[in-house]
């Protein structure tokens, strides 16, 4: 038996992904979010995140429609309600019912899992531990060992991984943090008919890797600004021996990086042409007045627009089920 073996099920046994992330990861984020923001906003923040969350206990129960399009999620204790009112927002504007699959990370819970269903009484929840048990058979850690050992200790990579192994056909994998506020024809077309994979623009190219590099691997040129807050891939596509040898070669080159898993699905849908979702409708990184008064189709609420998520966003979305 290879060592990486007794290895990766030792860490999995200890959490070790988890366990870096709860003390060393998420406490300086906080912290560095709380000198910048300064103490009063950010405590206000995380009034209005906690009210939010109150919020999505009170979401509508939806009625599932026969063979609807499924939408995708990875989710946890600390987003299931940020997927609920995504998942939701998307259906109420849509018009159209879509049955959210979300993936467990690792920390969702019976009680999280309970409340989802509430809303969404269709909700296919896939379990961690059949996750781990799916990655076993078809990403075993002794030929896969970069994936599997990357995956437990930064969960984005877990997008790709957990949604894709083993299954087949077009998946539309949403990030959580996102809400709608008007029809969203461009995702409804194509969750209709999907033949290229999609995605949503950037402010900026944001891969955390060289452009020669990803270039160098993927054999084309790497599409700018690619954000996978949005991202539409055919599970069928992936050729998981290339994406092993990928990860590790950018991790040997260049090091690990946050964004990772978007420069390596930037990767993958550098060789065929895309959907992309317009940028004045699909809008990355919402400003406050945009996010007290919205304008675009869809906001999706990273770095500093997170406080106008909970502030304002959220409840824009709670108002229509009063």
């Amino acid at each position: 038996m290879s060592v990486l073996q007794p290895l990766s099920t030792f860490a999995k046994a200890l959490h070790l992904g988890q366990l870096l992330y709860q003390t060393y990861h998420r406490p300086k984020g906080i912290l560095q979010k709380t000198l910048k923001r300064g103490v009063l906003n950010e405590l206000g923040d995380r009034t209005a995140q906690r009210q939010m969350e109150a919020a999505a206990e009170s979401l509508p129960s939806l009625t599932p429609s026969d063979n609807p399009a499924k939408i995708y999620f990875l989710s946890g204790d600390r987003f299931w309600y940020q997927t609920c009112f995504c998942a939701y927002s998307m259906i109420a504007q849509a018009g159209v019912y879509y049955r959210p699959v979300i993936y467990d990370d690792g920390t969702l819970d019976q009680t999280c899992s309970d409340k989802i269903r509430r809303i969404f009484p269709d909700a296919e929840i896939i379990t961690a531990q059949s996750v781990e048990e799916t990655l076993d058979q078809h990403l075993p850690a002794n030929t896969f060992p970069t994936l599997r050992s990357r995956r437990l200790e930064y969960f984005n990579l877990r997008k790709l991984t957990d949604i894709h192994v083993n299954s087949h056909g077009w998946k539309l994998v949403l990030d959580s943090d996102m809400l709608f506020f008007r029809p969203p024809h461009f995702l409804i077309e194509w969750l209709r008919n999907p033949n290229h994979s999609c995605y949503m623009l950037d402010v900026d190219n944001a891969y955390g890797y060289s452009d020669a590099l990803m270039t160098q691997l993927a054999g084309a040129p790497i599409p700018d600004r690619i954000n996978v807050g949005i991202c539409g891939l055919n599970s069928d596509a992936i050729d998981w021996h290339e994406l092993e040898y990928w990860c590790k070669t950018m991790i040997d080159r260049e090091g690990t990086h946050y964004y990772q898993e978007q420069a390596l699905s930037a990767m993958l849908m550098a060789r065929d042409t895309s959907w992309v979702a317009p940028r004045q409708d699909y809008l990355l990184m919402p400003d406050r007045q945009e996010a007290e008064n919205p304008q675009a189709v869809m906001h999706h609420y990273v770095a500093d627009s997170k406080p106008w998520y909970f502030r304002y966003g959220w409840q824009h979305i709670a108002a229509c089920t009063s």
